[in-house]
């Protein structure tokens, strides 16, 4: 979790970790709008120093994926053989959802410790092509000679 401020950025020129003020802090998982984990859980920073949360404390949502592939070879002859191809990338359609925003400077709260309004923080605006064109399901079919 960041907490930018730049006026407050610990004279290193780095970005501000933010406060943790919650032990365990809840993922809330994906939803439209929502945070996908407990936004109460974090505080920007209001001085110069660096906050409480540790580097890497959270994670995002997994990246699981599932490829499937049919092969079916065909000798002709002594030296030919021609084999049929069918690939499936992400088999399932699932998608891929990237982290969630991490700036804890963005997230306004009612004087009873409220959220009045995240800003975007905790949220998940984008998905993830894991370095692929695109993240949907794709179909491949190939014919392949060899001699």
């Amino acid at each position: 979790m960041t907490a930018s401020n730049a006026s407050l950025n610990a004279g290193t020129g780095t970005n501000q970790t933010a406060d943790q003020v919650k032990d365990t802090v809840e993922i809330n998982g994906f939803s439209r709008g929502g945070a996908y984990f407990d936004p109460t859980a974090f505080r920007p920073v209001t001085e110069v120093r660096f906050g409480s949360a540790g580097y890497n404390t959270l994670r995002g949502p997994g990246v699981a994926n599932l490829d499937m592939s049919l092969f079916r070879t065909f000798a002709w002859g002594r030296s030919m053989t021609m084999q049929l191809r069918v690939e499936a990338l992400n088999v399932t359609n699932t998608p891929h959802f990237a982290n969630p925003a991490s700036n804890v400077a963005n997230l306004q709260l009612n004087p009873d410790g409220t959220v009045r309004n995240l800003n975007g923080f905790g949220v998940i605006t984008s998905t993830n092509r894991l370095g692929r064109q695109y993240d949907e399901r794709e179909w491949r079919i190939g014919l392949r000679l060899a001699f």
